[in-house]
């Protein structure tokens, strides 16, 4: 498995590539307002990335997607497309996912936004799967294992009556968007690869309320829950340090989360 590690220099770029998508998930907070379409967002979300960052929209083009981001809404589990037609409503909860390039490097994050007044299902399932995601985080430290962190994520899902699911996974990223290794949501601590200085990856646990199965729709992106129940998911770029991880895509909001 050819695992790329990251040069100091590298790591330096990383952080400002890291900034801009954080900083993007966080401007876009003001803009997921009932009646605005997913498409509207991903516009937005490409002229932040153009035009303040002067960075590039890595997800345009990517296997073909055409969008700066991926919205998912309610039962939608990942891979979205934006579209005029498709407008928020009262309740709703919405993943948006983006990816920016800048310095030759790419960060991959997103955030569940909850539009209006959503129900208490929706709002636990959403505090859940970033609580998940963090669980996994804490998990990484040299020496670690691939499996402590997909135990942890895995673990505190199901304890909480969620389901994990399993098409689909955390990867590494760099130069490009999907690198080795893979990072799985669930998995037995002590297994699978060990952790290295340098290492840079996603976390991205995706939580159903119901079963764990998946339904592609007919555009081959959208995967969607087979039983119509609810779906979130929290995605960070993780990067490996000497004593443990610093998250790249970190938001200021989250600073007295994690």
């Amino acid at each position: 498995m050819n695992v790329k590690i990251k040069t100091q220099s590298e790591i330096e770029n990383y952080r400002e590539t890291g900034q801009i998508a954080a900083e993007i998930l966080t401007t876009l907070i003001d803009h997921v307002v009932v009646g605005v379409s997913t498409y509207e967002l991903a516009k937005i979300a490409e002229d932040l990335i153009v035009n303040k960052y002067d960075a590039i929209a890595s997800c345009i083009g990517q296997y073909d997607f055409e969008y700066a981001l991926c919205s998912s809404v309610n039962n939608v589990i990942c891979h979205g497309v934006p579209s005029k037609q498709e407008i928020l409503k009262d309740g709703d909860i919405v993943n948006l996912d983006i990816t920016v390039k800048k310095h030759g490097l790419i960060s991959d994050t997103s955030r569940m936004y909850i539009v209006g007044n959503a129900s208490s299902k929706a709002k636990d399932i959403c505090k859940i799967s970033q609580e998940c995601l963090y669980k996994g985080i804490e998990q990484v430290k040299p020496g670690n294992t691939l499996g402590d962190i997909g135990f942890a994520v895995h673990k505190h899902a199901t304890r909480n009556g969620y389901s994990i699911v399993r098409e689909f996974c955390g990867h590494g990223v760099g130069a490009e968007m999907h690198e080795e290794p893979q990072v799985l949501h669930w998995g037995k601590k002590g297994k699978g690869m060990k952790l290295v200085e340098g290492m840079t990856f996603t976390i991205e646990p995706m939580l159903n309320e119901g079963s764990r199965k998946v339904k592609m729709l007919e555009d081959d992106w959208t995967a969607v829950t087979e039983d119509g129940k609810l779906s979130a998911q929290w995605e960070h770029t993780i990067l490996v340090t000497k004593n443990g991880y610093e998250i790249l895509t970190l938001r200021k909001e989250e600073i007295s989360k994690i």
